[in-house]
């Protein structure tokens, strides 16, 4: 079963209800019958921007973090923020044909579809400390595919973290024995 952290308020400036009255509900995209979750307005708002990332931080600010890995697309709008609070860099994990080295790859299942997901072999220094990062944790395979990335590249998986878990997909489920911190629920 995977590890929960506690959901806290994020800042007395802007804290979850305030955030989730920021996200949009988006029917039938991108395709009919998914109710997609826009978090564009919640990113324009300087107030909800700073206090994502400090959300999406806050249970990882003294593990020792070396690298953010952000899922593509919006993981890597999250992920510079984080690394830079937390003085680790960022490695782009990227849909297939995107990087133009060497890559290794992990396929992965969608609620509307399937994909893959690429790394650069030599992107995690081996041993290194990680955090994976992506804005939405819904049936889990796309983060189980970077957890496989991360590890067969030699990475440690210190955890990971999301803005938005939709639990009624039971993501959790394929990332048992993880440490998963999510923002938001729905």
């Amino acid at each position: 079963m995977a590890k929960a952290t506690p959901r806290q308020e994020t800042s007395p400036k802007l804290g979850l209800e305030a955030m989730k009255a920021l996200i949009l509900d988006v029917p039938d995209f991108p395709k009919k019958g998914i109710m997609f979750k826009d978090i564009t307005p919640l990113l324009a708002d300087p107030q909800g921007f700073n206090a994502v990332i400090d959300a999406l931080i806050l249970p990882f600010k003294q593990k020792g973090i070396e690298i953010v890995a952000g899922v593509e697309s919006r993981g890597f709008l999250l992920a510079p923020a984080m690394a830079a609070r937390l003085g680790a860099g960022i490695v782009p994990l990227r849909k297939k044909g995107k990087l133009p080295r060497k890559v290794h790859s992990a396929s992965y299942d969608l609620e509307y579809g399937t994909d893959s997901i690429e790394a650069h072999t030599d992107a995690f220094p081996k041993g290194s400390k990680i955090l994976l990062v992506d804005d939405v944790l819904a049936t889990g395979g796309t983060a189980a595919a970077a957890i496989s990335l991360i590890e067969a590249l030699g990475g440690k998986l210190i955890g990971s973290t999301f803005l938005i878990e939709l639990c009624f997909l039971n993501g959790r489920k394929k990332l048992a024995g993880q440490t998963i911190h999510s923002v938001l629920t729905y």
